[in-house]
């Protein structure tokens, strides 16, 4: 029997997923259409001076959508017609979502899950790089951010091994300071939570091995995936809106994503 472990407010298992489960998750990737999104939108344009450029890597959701141009949790916070109701996870993620909910009550205090709290949203990350003016330039990583839904967040992976930090911001114009790092293998399982790992610290993805020779195949132009992460949280019910009930402007700001996403999914073709 494993005993995974860790500081207070961090669960790791090196080996959370067995070859059959891998598998089974990897056959349901092969059909997966991912999509490339940008920051901004029509209704919600950059600031003056910055430029819409895509997001580093083509995404997909399950459970709700949460568009990047919505900016749901962003300044300024708001949660109310931002995330759009998503296609539910398949069997093959299903069933591990049950066990890693088992896992956070067993493991972390009452104090570090909030009343309903359960895993109702997955965004599936591609990490690798984009072919750019000929040249592959590699986007394999994340900034520091704090994951703002309630409770604790869970993330499986796949492929190469990723550089996980927790870091503390030392303000405007200093380097953020590095308080824990570790390296999230394939197959793994990483949940953190509570005042210290989910509230006060930043986290970031610095970098993908490419040691491995781990490769997914997906319909993304362009861009040669080597690591698949799924970064599973809880939003509460009532932030979830279906495409039907969004405002027009905020609609309008999707349509072409939930067009996209409509040509290889039964659900979005229903929710147009």
């Amino acid at each position: 029997m494993r005993r995974p472990s860790g500081p207070p407010g961090l669960y790791y298992d090196p080996q959370f997923l067995t070859r059959a489960e891998r598998s089974e998750v990897t056959r349901w990737l092969s059909k997966l259409r991912p999509i490339w999104e940008k920051r901004f939108s029509k209704h919600h344009p950059a600031p003056e001076g910055v430029a819409n450029r895509p997001l580093l890597r083509p995404v997909y959701w399950l459970g709700n959508w949460q568009f990047a141009c919505l900016g749901y949790y962003h300044p300024p916070r708001k949660t109310q017609n931002r995330c759009v109701a998503a296609e539910p996870f398949p069997p093959a993620l299903a069933v591990l979502v049950r066990r890693v909910e088992k896992i956070v009550h067993r493991q972390f205090p009452p104090s570090y899950i909030p009343r309903g709290w359960h895993l109702n949203t997955c965004l599936v990350n591609l990490y690798g790089g984009r072919i750019q003016d000929g040249k592959m330039v590699d986007n394999a990583r994340v900034g520091e951010h704090k994951d703002a839904e309630p409770g604790p967040v869970a993330s499986i992976s796949i492929g190469e091994r990723a550089l996980f930090q927790f870091v503390a911001s030392r303000g405007k114009g200093h380097a953020s300071q590095v308080v824990m790092q570790q390296w999230l293998d394939d197959c793994s399982l990483q949940i953190f939570a509570g005042p210290q790992f989910k509230d006060r610290l930043f986290h970031r993805v610095q970098r993908v091995d490419k040691k491995a020779g781990h490769r997914f195949v997906f319909p993304v132009d362009g861009f040669e995936t080597r690591r698949v992460n799924f970064t599973f949280r809880y939003v509460p019910p009532k932030d979830i809106v279906p495409f039907s009930k969004l405002p027009k402007e905020h609609a309008e700001d999707v349509q072409e994503y939930v067009e996209a996403l409509a040509e290889n999914s039964p659900f979005w073709r229903g929710a147009l």
